[in-house]
């Protein structure tokens, strides 16, 4: 899918974010990255095969 060089990570990747976004929909909290991940806003993915990883945000620091 990725187009240009270098070659973002695959969707398979623990990097999988750092990919370019080919299309980004702030107003709906969603985002495509090049390598088919659904990213959104609360950090949960849907991979291009169907997996969905969980929001991983970090947790608040209360002191």
């Amino acid at each position: 899918m990725c187009q240009h060089r270098p070659e973002c990570p695959t969707a398979d990747s623990p990097d999988r974010e750092a990919a370019v976004p080919v299309a980004l929909h702030p107003d709906q909290g969603w985002s495509l990255l090049c390598n088919g991940v659904l990213l959104f806003e609360d950090t949960g993915e849907l991979l291009p095969d169907g997996r969905v990883i969980a929001p991983h945000r970090p947790l608040a620091f209360a002191a």
